[in-house]
């Protein structure tokens, strides 16, 4: 096929949550809300985490990164899906369109494998724990966190590879908020179908890999705390539920997407939601109500900032005393 007499595209039309423009400010408020309260969550258990030495452990340290590309992911893409609610069309630039796909596989392979890293950290502490703050150090904590980093830009950057290439001179309308890799492979004018093989193998390889390393390492944490029943494994029961309970809600909506990337499905759209807005407004929530530590430290740090307003708002009074 001679693809020279064809134009080259140079933007996407995003197709967006919904074509209904008397729902569409309504979407805004509540997708604002979310957002609003994923930034200020996620930032409040980095914030709590960093200014209470209590808490300068590396299960706490691990879950401090977590936030932060939690952060990441609700932003590649939540803020121009705000911006096209207030626009009848919506488009995004070729170039632009890469970028959300590199960020996309960037953050969520990174937290694949920090969340396998906080596992491993769980799998320490729980079943060698007299050995724990030898093996956890603060070297390995930075080296498992540069780990998850550098596998996310080595899986983005091999996902990117399939599709940079390819060449879209006819259809260009993305029916999603966000340039996601089989839908935008779709589009091109040749027949992609090894492509779209060889992106699920890449994803599927990642997915798989972590997702079985974690089954694994939480069938041994189980059954070491099923055979104890100390006060500290109460403690280690409730962390456990905490972190099973993000690494389901972050993988399913995955591996679902992923399974059936040739057809398409009414319910990707709600996935994408469900992956990029509120598995990261869930899991600070999931971590701190659960978390007896982090709620103290965050009550701490409540009176602190309290405290410190209170003295401001005295200082401020005497020196307005002194002009008079």
């Amino acid at each position: 096929m001679n693809l020279t007499n064809y134009s080259r595209v140079t933007e996407f039309v995003l197709l967006g949550l919904s074509s209904s423009k008397e729902i569409q400010p309504l979407l805004l408020i509540i997708f604002s809300t979310l957002y609003l309260a994923i930034l200020l969550g996620n930032s409040l258990i980095i914030l709590t985490v960093t200014s209470d030495s209590r808490l300068h452990t590396p299960m706490y340290f691990l879950l401090a990164n977590l936030s932060f590309i939690d952060i990441c992911v609700a932003s590649f893409a939540t803020p121009k899906m705000l911006s096209d609610f207030l626009v009848e069309r919506k488009t995004i630039s070729f170039n632009a369109c890469l970028t959300q796909i590199f960020f996309v596989h960037l953050f969520t392979g990174g937290e694949m494998v920090l969340l396998v890293s906080m596992a491993y950290d769980r799998y320490v502490a729980i079943c060698k724990p007299l050995h724990y703050m030898t093996i956890m150090s603060r070297r390995v904590c930075i080296i498992l966190v540069l780990i998850s980093w550098c596998v996310g830009f080595i899986h983005t950057t091999s996902q990117l590879a399939f599709t940079v290439n390819l060449p879209f001179c006819g259809p260009n309308q993305v029916d999603s908020f966000f340039c996601d890799l089989p839908l935008v492979t779709k589009l091109a004018c040749i027949d992609t179908y090894v492509v779209s093989l060889l992106i699920v193998a890449d994803s599927g390889f990642l997915s798989l890999s972590s997702f079985l390393l974690l089954v694994v390492s939480y069938t041994v944490i189980l059954i070491t705390v099923r055979n104890r029943s100390s006060a500290s494994m109460a403690k280690a029961r409730s962390t456990l539920t905490a972190h099973i309970t993000v690494v389901t809600l972050f993988f399913g909506p995955c591996i679902f997407i992923y399974v059936w990337p040739f057809s398409s499905y009414s319910v990707d759209k709600v996935l994408a939601v469900f992956y990029t807005i509120f598995t990261p407004i869930l899991n600070p929530v999931i971590y701190t109500l659960r978390n007896k530590e982090m709620k103290a430290a965050m009550s701490k740090l409540k009176s602190r900032y309290l405290k410190s307003g209170q003295v401001s708002a005295v200082v401020r009074n005497f020196l307005l005393l002194e002009k008079k």
